[in-house]
């Protein structure tokens, strides 16, 4: 059974090697030709895909030359804008502490008018029902 088995397969594998042989593919003198005229037909296309990889690259470096200008250029605008802010409450700060210690000076020297005032009502009663009539005593 074996040997039938084997028999069979070589029997089969030079039928398929024999069939193989037998089918000749025709190379001809157009082939050839035609062969030629696609290479050198490569050679042009590749020479062209060279040409545009570089012509692209220089785009995309005028590209990104031009964003990071951009990214400079926003840079100093925030940083012109924070610089406006800090110096607008700077000088509303300084601009403000005069009027605010005048008005200081002012409550200050009421205080002590109001005061002398309630001493001196004291002793004069018609002062202190005008004190009184104004909410001062």
């Amino acid at each position: 059974m074996k040997k039938l088995l084997i028999i069979i397969t070589v029997l089969l594998s030079t039928l398929l090697l024999s069939a193989q042989e037998q089918q000749v593919v025709p190379y001809t003198l157009a082939d050839r030709d035609r062969l030629s005229s696609v290479e050198a037909e490569i050679k042009v296309l590749s020479t062209k895909i060279s040409s545009l990889e570089n012509q692209m690259n220089t785009k995309f470096d005028a590209v990104n030359e031009r964003i990071d200008s951009l990214f400079w250029m926003m840079g100093i605008i925030a940083a012109f804008m924070i610089f406006l802010l800090g110096y607008t409450i700077w000088d509303r700060r300084t601009a403000l502490k005069p009027a605010l210690d005048s008005a200081s000076r002012t409550e200050d020297k009421n205080k002590n008018l109001i005061n002398a005032l309630r001493e001196y009502a004291r002793k004069h009663p018609d002062l202190a029902e005008i004190l009184k009539t104004h909410g001062l005593l």
